[in-house]
């Protein structure tokens, strides 16, 4: 992903402009030259959903409980169920 950096002083003046272009970039806010925070855009409700998800400890932590359950030898991976018990498109008439 590209990457832009601005400084704190242009971002507050114009921030509907920044924005506008973090749909398509992240924007490095600099204070003093040196990386502040980061503007990420999202253009639809959808990708805000995706970052919410990504990046909330709680779901991380059960993805990596699930990891290590299935490295231990506990549970199925979705790979190797029966076609009929992953949920197939296919459906009964």
């Amino acid at each position: 992903m590209l990457m832009k950096r601005i400084p704190l002083s242009e971002v507050k003046n114009d921030l509907s402009k920044y924005l506008h272009m973090a749909e398509d970039e992240e924007i490095v806010i600099t204070r003093h030259g040196k990386p502040a925070g980061i503007l990420i855009g999202f253009e639809s409700e959808d990708d805000w959903f995706e970052y919410r998800v990504e990046h909330d400890p709680r779901f991380l932590a059960r993805i990596e409980a699930a990891r290590t359950s299935l490295r231990a030898g506990r549970g199925i991976r979705l790979e190797d169920l029966p076609e009929e018990e992953a949920g197939s498109d296919s459906t009964d008439g």
